[in-house]
């Protein structure tokens, strides 16, 4: 009897899997915190024999190499990858025994990157699952443009190409278990989250559904900015990241933190927004633990720039540790717990600015006298959608490099929900600026009587 096993990594949208039998099993596109992995081996009683890879990811430090020199498994990875760590070329059609009759099929599946491989898991020569890393996702597919933009569109038809082959090739029944989708920013439209399967796919997915002209130019029309640190991840995937060191950083005193924000080091406080904007470190960063700290913040922060972390307890600081690996942030400089009152040296105050909903933003901007700039922080897609007349729009993942271009004045920040306009309050307040936060979903803006412009173009 074989099973599969689903290892979430929710704060970056991506799922991994252990699949096997009574004895041994393959890890699928394991996450660098390779330690979850084995637990998950431990607890079915069986030995790791297989990692593979379906393509070299660019939105996190895969564990494959890591897994397989601790488990002694072999690592299987598409033969077109360019790699430099020690690895077993899987070809097109390629067949791996995993445990009592069950097998690993190998379907080249082009389009999410141009060497990308799906696998088939049979029990027996049947088909009873399919991994499809980035190719086909719940609704979606990876998006075809983090390998080179002159192969975006290429790639894109590729896509189209390769669902179609997956939808051919597999009974309806397959269950699809993509390593993306899950709100990662590797999916090329918004993902589902529910279980499908192929059957499902060929009356729901774009690529099942459209014809390839115009898959296509609707792919190439949604695709959105990509996260920085990208750039970055891709490159260490392909000669194997280093292991983990998940032990407690440095304790950094008051005048140890001070110290480092003078010397122009990010200092980031983990704990949540109500809390940061009620009292916090002057010159911090605001990316709370409950959100997406290692998405934004490697999308943010300077590559290579050292990182203290400030969260509420040992726990939360070990848990974005975690979070932050993955995204390559191996080791923070220091790290206190706490709170402001700890983190600030004698005699200094916490800063502070205000928190407010739409409704209140509607009735300050009647009533405020001076300059006043809202400002939204949404990435570009968000804003076509529907967006405040008066606001200005610079997003998120830009402005840390942008702030100059806000004129003068108190600044309302506003995103969809509260979150990353929090962080984005904190970035305006550590350089100064006279900020608040409308931490609201932006739902509330129009009933709060906020003139809301709508896309008018038909989709």
């Amino acid at each position: 009897m074989f099973y599969i096993d689903t290892i979430e990594t929710a704060g970056l949208g991506n799922h991994s899997y252990l699949a096997g039998a009574a004895h041994t099993a393959v890890a699928v596109d394991p996450p660098r915190d390779v330690d979850r992995v084995i637990a998950a081996a431990a607890r079915r009683g069986v030995r790791v024999s297989h990692v593979v890879e379906t393509h070299i990811h660019n939105d996190y430090l895969t564990g494959g190499p890591e897994l397989a020199r601790l488990t002694g498994a072999a690592y299987l990875v598409p033969a077109a990858a360019r790699v430099s760590v020690e690895r077993v070329p899987v070809h097109d059609g390629d067949t791996t025994d995993i445990d009592s009759g069950l097998t690993l099929r190998a379907l080249a599946t082009p389009g999410h990157t141009p060497h990308h491989m799906s696998y088939v898991l049979q029990d027996g020569g049947t088909p009873v699952a399919v991994f499809t890393g980035g190719s086909l996702l719940i609704g979606t597919v990876g998006r075809p443009d983090l390998v080179d933009p002159r192969l975006t569109e290429r790639l894109a038809r590729d896509q189209h190409a390769s669902a179609r082959r997956l939808a051919a090739e597999l009974p309806d029944e397959t269950p699809v278990l993509p390593t993306h989708g899950f709100g990662s920013f590797c999916s090329s439209g918004p993902a589902g989250r529910d279980a499908t399967t192929i059957g499902k796919e060929k009356t729901a997915n774009d690529a099942l559904v459209q014809d390839v002209d115009t898959f296509v130019r609707q792919v190439l029309a949604g695709l959105d900015d990509v996260p920085a640190y990208y750039a970055h991840l891709g490159p260490l995937n392909a000669v194997g990241p280093p292991p983990v060191d998940l032990t407690r950083p440095a304790v950094a005193d008051a005048d140890d933190i001070a110290d480092r924000l003078a010397a122009g080091e990010w200092v980031v406080d983990l704990r949540g927004r109500v809390a940061f904007a009620a009292g916090h470190v002057a010159g911090s960063f605001n990316f709370e633990a409950d959100g997406k700290p290692a998405t934004y913040l490697a999308w943010l922060v300077p590559w290579g720039k050292p990182v203290t972390l400030l969260a509420e307890s040992p726990r939360q600081l070990a848990e974005a540790q975690r979070e932050l690996v993955r995204v390559g942030i191996d080791r923070p400089a220091a790290a206190a717990t706490g709170g402001p009152t700890a983190w600030i040296r004698d005699g200094e105050s916490p800063r502070t600015f205000p928190r407010v909903g739409f409704a209140e933003l509607a009735t300050e901007l009647v009533s405020e006298r001076g300059d006043l700039v809202v400002l939204d922080v949404r990435r570009d897609s968000e804003r076509a959608e529907s967006h405040l007349q008066i606001s200005l729009h610079i997003p998120l993942h830009t402005l840390y490099q942008r702030i100059g271009e806000i004129p003068a004045g108190r600044v309302w920040v506003h995103c969809a929900s509260g979150m990353r306009a929090a962080i984005a309050a904190s970035l305006l307040d550590a350089a100064g600026r006279d900020v608040g936060v409308v931490d609201d979903s932006f739902d509330a803006a129009e009933p709060a009587g906020l003139r809301v412009v709508r896309r008018r173009d038909p989709r």
